[in-house]
């Protein structure tokens, strides 16, 4: 269950077909998959996840595992492991409202916003065309953001119902395609900016010659709006700040935080962890390391003290990290996409000081991850097809 199985990440993967059209051609006929069958569960003996499924919960569910002694108080002993829906095609950016006390997420393949409602399961497609959202949250203000890939810009969902466009570009140039959004209590607003969305299936390529489209064989206005198939990815990868008045910084360029992915606050706000993943498509920056990276906030906005807070390897095998969130103690909860290394995707807990406290393992890939449920004591993980929930002992920080 432990052995270390060679393989390609998600966002490696991506990486690879990045080129398009180029590595079409290079694909023989009769060539033959090397890819290994997954192991169908976890837990022995086998498990089922689904709201039918057998009792399976004695006091610890089995798929909780604690590296440190600390784990158990920031999880419930009684509560189970649930699977609440499945049906994506790539779920991604959960992110829970308080007030209409429901649960939404991104289908990003899909071009879809999905939406759980905490009082009886129900679920129901809440918006689309989503533009490809991937990462979602809610500000101070109870008003939802999101990170658009087709339209490579942020948003924000005004409660009158109207759309306000938050950033598109910096310095005249656009975004690559934004992939989270996190508010922060002085009003700004903080996301990442890597290329994962410029590719076929979770956004559109470049125009012909652009970085993730370098042989112009694809078409990038296939089944697209008319606005969408002239922009080409011009930018580093990076995270920004936009303020009250609408001024967009570069909070941290390629050199502090390569593809910067999910991102979150420590409590306090002092600190901001970004999730540095691998390359996406046409990416010939350096690239992320699978790390989680954290930066000192200044009241200004800006960011220093840039450090490594964890390498994400646990038993000698790299859990990904991707969406990231803290509860009100300081821990850092990221999600983790360990490929086929079964038994590690899922989710991973940091204490403050970057040791491993434990880990959720579930049978999918896991995107991302948000608090939720009236006392924001709900743990929700967006997982591949898939929606999970725990309950934990803890509570989360921040409105999202």
């Amino acid at each position: 269950m432990t052995k270390h199985i060679s393989h390609l990440s998600r966002r490696q993967a991506l990486g690879a077909l990045g080129g398009g059209a180029v590595a079409l051609t290079a694909v023989a006929a009769n060539a033959q998959s090397t890819a290994v069958e997954p192991l169908s569960t976890i837990t022995t003996p086998r498990r089922e996840f689904g709201p039918d499924a057998d009792p399976n919960v004695y006091f610890w569910d089995p798929d909780l595992v604690a590296a440190e002694d600390g784990f158990w108080g920031v999880m419930q002993p009684n509560a189970s492991i649930e699977r609440l829906w499945t049906g994506a095609r790539w779920a991604e950016g959960p992110a829970w409202n308080s007030v209409g006390r429901y649960l939404i997420w991104s289908d990003i393949p899909e071009n879809r916003q999905m939406r759980w409602l905490d009082e009886d399961g129900h679920v129901s497609e809440f918006r689309k065309p989503s533009n490809n959202s991937n990462g979602n949250s809610f500000d101070y203000q109870g008003r939802q953001l999101s990170a658009e890939h087709l339209t490579r810009r942020v948003v924000r969902y005004e409660l009158d119902g109207s759309v306000t466009i938050l950033a598109n570009m910096f310095e005249g140039k656009r975004f690559n395609s934004p992939n989270d959004i996190v508010a922060h209590p002085d009003g700004s607003y903080w996301f990442t900016d890597p290329p994962y969305g410029g590719q076929l299936y979770e956004g559109a390529p470049d125009a012909a010659g652009g970085p993730s489209n370098a042989a112009g064989l694809l078409n990038p206005r296939l089944g697209q709006p008319p606005e969408i198939g002239d922009w080409n990815r011009e930018m580093e990868t990076a995270t920004y700040r936009v303020d009250g008045s609408g001024t967009v910084t570069r909070v941290a360029t390629e050199a502090d935080a390569a593809d910067p992915n999910g991102l979150c606050f420590s409590p306090d706000q002092s600190v901001l962890y970004i999730a540095s993943t691998g390359k996406g498509p046409g990416d010939t920056g350096p690239g992320g390391n699978g790390e989680i990276i954290a930066m000192d906030v200044a009241a200004d906005g800006t960011l220093s003290n840039r450090r490594v807070f964890s390498d994400c390897v646990v038993d000698g095998i790299k859990c990904g990290p991707d969406g990231l969130r803290t509860d009100v103690a300081g821990n850092v909860w990221a999600s983790s996409n360990a490929g086929r290394n079964v038994g590690y995707s899922g989710v991973t807990i940091w204490t403050p000081e970057g040791t491993l406290l434990g880990r959720i393992r579930l049978p999918e890939v896991c995107g991302n991850i948000c608090f939720g449920g009236p006392k924001r004591n709900r743990l929700f993980m967006a997982a591949s097809q898939s929606i999970y929930s725990v309950f934990t002992g803890t509570q989360g920080a921040g409105p999202a």
